[in-house]
């Protein structure tokens, strides 16, 4: 198993940035490119608690090596997310788990975005973790592919926050324009 991880900030209140991740595979992310479709399994608002939980089905072009297309067997893979948003702790956390090829390697993944300890009106704080297990007979192979998945892994999250900063950027932008437009009819 090899784990890979990720901390940033952003230049933005968590309520932007917990807005903005509902739309983080938009047209906007030219990042995403990958990403096929985004369909929502369930969701749900625990009524003593206010936790919005939801479940989706991501489904994504696969960008792998031809010799890893070729044992899973798949052009298109598919990931299960499940994400928690607490608006009373300021908390977004979202959990992802691959289920395309996963008898050869699971790839799970966790997202966590809160307000920034020292500016929590103006940034939030991004932690991102993941654990990438390849199964199979030889150990050498198997530590290779996961060597060469964290380093990959790696370079998509470099891409993602690249995508997520133009979807923040744009969901600002037009959260002011709404917010104007509302100044102007009063």
């Amino acid at each position: 198993m090899r784990v890979f991880e990720n901390t940033c900030t952003f230049d933005y209140s968590w309520a932007n940035v917990s807005v903005a991740n509902w739309r983080k595979y938009c047209a906007w992310n030219t990042q995403s490119t990958h990403v096929i479709a985004v369909d929502t399994l369930a969701r749900s608002v625990d009524p003593s608690t206010g936790i919005l939980r939801s479940e989706r089905l991501i489904t994504c072009k696969q960008n792998a090596p031809r010799w890893l297309m070729r044992l899973t067997g798949a052009e298109v893979s598919y990931v299960r997310e499940v994400s928690e948003v607490d608006p009373r702790t300021k908390t977004v956390v979202l959990r992802s788990v691959n289920l395309t090829g996963s008898n050869i390697m699971s790839v799970q993944e966790t997202v966590v975005y809160t307000p920034h300890p020292d500016h929590p009106d103006s940034k939030t704080v991004f932690t991102q973790d993941a654990s990438i297990t390849a199964y199979g007979a030889f150990s050498r192979i198997c530590n290779a592919v996961e060597e060469w998945s964290v380093e990959r892994f790696g370079q998509n999250a470099q891409k993602g926050r690249q995508g997520f900063e133009a979807v923040l950027e744009m969901s600002s932008k037009a959260f002011r324009e709404m917010k104007e437009g509302h100044k102007e009819e009063a």
